[in-house]
């Protein structure tokens, strides 16, 4: 695609690497065909390639974004299919990050919405206000129906039932490893939301990781990645608070050394690992892109190792849903499934698995009419195999997946930890003792 940015812009990293990104798009449309919201709304401009062309005018004449570039970029899951499909490689990814971050700077939203994103960034990356907002909204719930305005309501729905109280496990805190050698000391990235809403992902995921033989830190001073106010837009608060996950590993490495920074939640994975461009042009360019290369999912770090599930014989039949963040964001696709068949489950993946389910980090709350129906397909693909468990990697995943159907939905690593040795997961209280 050609393009006319000025030298003055090309100073600019964002502008430069927008123009990289766009040079590369040959106008081919092979991503329609895998795009969510292209596939239920039919608009050119809900697609990759139609919202390619309005980012190019929008960026290349710096002007101020109306309300229909706005109204399509908005509706972009930021799910990455395109990114899969693409025989050119275009990294729409870093396209559409500065394409929000320039309509953050240069539009002024109506009222509401300008409210509810201030909410979102203010409430969800901090575990503390997110506990307390879900106690809020569990006393709503009920009352949910009256509610104006239909993202509030989807935000009292998607409350769950039951609020955890806040695990021990993630204060900061070294766990041994349970084998006399020490095969990897890895830091452990505990997340924000994850750990409000679902404490059992980080236990499983410490236990299993020294059963493997690991030391397991919990390294002080890190946090939110970044992703859910990157993806809106606000660049300043997610670099905040990527600095200081990059400066809190960082001096980890420096002092203790670390093999590997492991992530349970792929929507923060795929930020994680992005870091060492979002810093590149900074003091921490170098640290950043150390984190970076350190970042591994859960799933890609277990793949390496010999599980020996101890489960005598498994008869239930696990569903995976691949997060989109993790087959599209970071082209892990097998590792999870491996796992699973070689933890002894039966293991099957419903068709259009590379379709997203329409979490999205807070998409679900910024666009839930899009959101609701990408759900509804998703579950029916899941249902049609009729599986006993749902598996996934993503907990934004699991509580969407979880508030459309009644088959429990676990994450790959609660299942992991319970095949070595690990505690029945919770969710599957419910499910006859099968195994």
């Amino acid at each position: 695609m050609q393009t006319n940015f000025s030298p003055e812009q090309l100073r600019n990293p964002d502008f430069k690497r927008s123009n990289e990104v766009l040079r590369s798009c040959v106008h081919c449309g092979f991503c329609t065909a895998t795009c969510p919201t292209y596939k239920i709304l039919g608009d050119e401009l809900d697609s990759p390639r139609g919202r390619i062309y309005l980012m190019k005018d929008m960026l290349e004449n710096e002007r101020t974004p109306d309300l229909q570039t706005v109204k399509h970029i908005d509706r972009c899951l930021s799910c990455l299919s395109c990114m899969t499909t693409c025989p050119s490689g275009v990294h729409y990814m870093h396209l559409i990050d500065h394409a929000r971050s320039y309509i953050n700077k240069n539009y002024k939203r109506p009222a509401a919405d300008r409210y509810l994103r201030w909410l979102l960034a203010l409430i969800l990356p901090f575990p503390a206000r997110f506990r307390f907002s879900l106690i809020l909204a569990k006393l709503a719930k009920p009352i949910s129906p009256l509610v104006p305005g239909k993202r509030l309501r989807a935000m009292l729905a998607l409350a769950p039932k039951k609020i955890h109280p806040p695990s021990l496990n993630d204060d900061p805190q070294v766990f041994l490893s349970q084998k006399p050698e020490i095969k990897k000391r890895v830091a452990l990235m505990t997340g924000c939301a994850q750990k409000v809403l679902d404490t059992d992902i980080n236990d499983a995921t410490i236990r299993i990781l020294r059963r493997m033989g690991c030391e397991v830190v919990i390294v002080k001073g890190q946090g939110c990645c970044g992703a859910l106010t990157h993806h809106m837009g606000d660049t300043d608060k997610a670099f905040q608070l990527a600095r200081a996950n990059i400066e809190a590993w960082n001096n980890e490495i420096e002092f203790n050394g670390l093999d590997a920074i492991i992530i349970n939640t792929s929507g923060c994975g795929t930020t994680v690992k992005d870091y060492g461009h979002m810093f590149e042009d900074t003091d921490l360019a170098a640290s950043a892109l150390k984190v970076s290369a350190l970042a591994k999912d859960i799933s890609e770090f277990l793949v390496e190792f010999d599980l020996n599930p101890i489960l005598s014989s498994n008869n239930l039949n696990v569903v995976y849903h691949s997060a989109c963040s993790l087959q599209h964001g970071q082209q892990i696709k097998q590792s999870p499934i491996k796992l699973l068949e070689r933890a002894g489950f039966k293991v099957s993946q419903p068709s259009d698995a590379h379709i997203c389910c329409g979490s999205a980090g807070t998409y679900n709350l910024l666009q839930p009419d899009i959101s609701n129906t990408l759900k509804k397909l998703k579950v029916k693909k899941i249902e049609e195999k009729s599986p006993n468990i749902i598996a996934a990697g993503n907990i934004g995943c699991m509580i969407q997946i979880s508030s459309g159907t009644d088959i429990p939905v676990v994450h790959t690593v609660e299942l992991l930890d319970w095949a070595t040795g690990g505690p029945k997961p919770s969710k599957l209280s419910t499910l006859q003792d099968m195994v």
